[in-house]
């Protein structure tokens, strides 16, 4: 088929067309984007709120714990779990070493000892 047979505005109707599509397209992604976000939204509501003070433990369930940490320590490793004040205070009795970074056992006013 050469130009000469197709007009001119027939092409600006195939442009259109090809213009709806990628609206509808972009409309899609659009809805399905903020599906995501009410879903991230809502699971940051439900989440429970960050223990105040963790037990980092060793690399297997046999193993002694690590250290105390304040929750929120930075340097907490992903073996981490929550906590509470009666059981850091426990664990640092106990001999656990605190966390030299977050120093739990100066926010729980422990003294060794």
């Amino acid at each position: 088929m050469s130009d000469a047979n197709v007009s001119r505005l027939a092409l600006l109707r195939f442009l259109e067309e090809v213009q709806r599509r990628d609206l509808e397209r972009t409309r899609r992604w659009i809805a399905a984007e903020e599906q995501r976000e009410t879903e991230r939204q809502r699971g940051m509501q439900t989440r429970p709120p960050a223990p105040d003070w963790l037990l980092e433990r060793g690399l297997n369930a046999h193993s002694a714990p690590v250290y105390v940490h304040v929750g929120g320590c930075w340097n907490a490793g992903k073996r981490s779990g929550g906590m509470t004040r009666e059981q850091a205070l426990r664990a640092l009795a106990e001999g656990v070493p605190a966390c030299s970074h977050c120093r739990p056992d100066t926010e729980l006013g422990y003294v060794d000892g």
